[in-house]
């Protein structure tokens, strides 16, 4: 494996791995997941969104509250799956130079960062956590530039006839 692509793996790693240790969070503790304001990301984003309080929800509402927590736990298992899935993709074909391993991180890593992005923007609940999507899908882009190029030598010459 030469530099560029040790280089590009290292990126994918620490971007998917952040990615998976997020869904972790938000899957088994949500609540010590922080986000905006240091209030826990469940909260920040049902008041983000809605203006209305999350303490009065549960109160007037607790198995509304339950659903909703519910499915901020299965979001989070996505992000668990999306980034193992990523890191298993780099720590294999990617490493090979398999072109399928790099339009699938190219595609999977946009997908997965941009809906996250939009779904904190749309809740108007940016935090730290929040920000480092940015940063994520920036650091796969940087990985996948490094590695085009790589891909294009790769390639076998078609014989001509």
């Amino acid at each position: 494996m030469n530099g560029r692509r040790r280089i590009a793996w290292v990126l994918l790693l620490v971007v998917n791995g952040g990615f998976a240790a997020w869904g972790f969070m938000a899957a088994a503790f949500p609540d010590y997941l922080l986000g905006p304001g240091g209030k826990p990301i469940l909260p920040a984003g049902y008041e983000g969104y809605g203006a209305g309080s999350w303490a009065e929800l549960v109160s007037s509402s607790p198995m509304t509250a339950k659903y909703i927590e519910i499915l901020f736990r299965m979001y989070g298992m996505f992000n668990l799956i999306v980034g193992l899935m990523a890191i298993a993709i780099a720590a294999t074909a990617f490493r090979r130079g398999d072109a399928w391993a790099w339009w699938t991180l190219f595609v999977a890593n946009t997908m997965a960062l941009v809906s996250a992005m939009t779904y904190d923007a749309t809740v108007n609940a940016i935090g730290p956590f929040e920000l480092s999507e940015y940063l994520g899908l920036l650091l796969v882009y940087i990985a996948l530039a490094l590695t085009a190029r790589l891909r294009a030598a790769e390639r076998p010459i078609a014989a001509t006839g």
